[in-house]
């Protein structure tokens, strides 16, 4: 069973629209093709630098290494934690 595609509607100046069609046209492909494709991997950059993320083993060595250790009490913190807010 075929999808049906949704459209998506945008305005853009001329100029921008030039610079997209020139960048469509050396990757052979046209104007949606192009802006679907950058869209798309756009999207997927930004998710999956919100849950994602790949280390190399000795910086995931010590990642893992910083959980195990206790939690360090900065003074500065504390303070500000103890003060009474403005407001009350």
């Amino acid at each position: 069973m075929a999808t049906k595609s949704a459209p998506i509607n945008m305005r853009v100046f001329p100029s921008v629209r030039d610079v997209i069609d020139a960048a469509a046209s050396l990757q052979k492909v046209d104007r949606t093709v192009f802006i679907q494709q950058a869209a798309l991997n756009e999207a997927q950059k930004v998710l999956a630098d919100q849950k994602d993320f790949r280390l190399e083993q000795e910086a995931f060595n010590a990642f893992e290494k910083a959980f195990d250790e206790p939690p360090k009490i900065l003074e500065g913190v504390q303070d500000l934690f103890q003060r009474k807010s403005p407001w009350d």
